[in-house]
């Protein structure tokens, strides 16, 4: 019981010393930013990324 405590207390020590959620923190916070110029790219070219769907989808049909 104690050696089981001992170490859930150096494993919370650890995870206080290290920067790996940090590093995690970071890189989620670059992808949000991805995924919000992803999507206001879309909202701002949604309707000629759209026709040019559209226009493969008509290629691809016709031949």
């Amino acid at each position: 019981m104690i050696t089981l405590l001992a170490a859930r207390i150096r494993m919370l020590i650890g995870w206080r010393d290290s920067e790996n959620g940090q590093a995690l923190i970071e890189y989620s916070l670059i992808m949000c930013l991805i995924v919000i110029v992803v999507l206001v790219t879309l909202i701002v070219l949604g309707n000629q990324v759209r026709n040019t769907y559209c226009n493969i989808q008509g290629a691809v049909v016709s031949a």
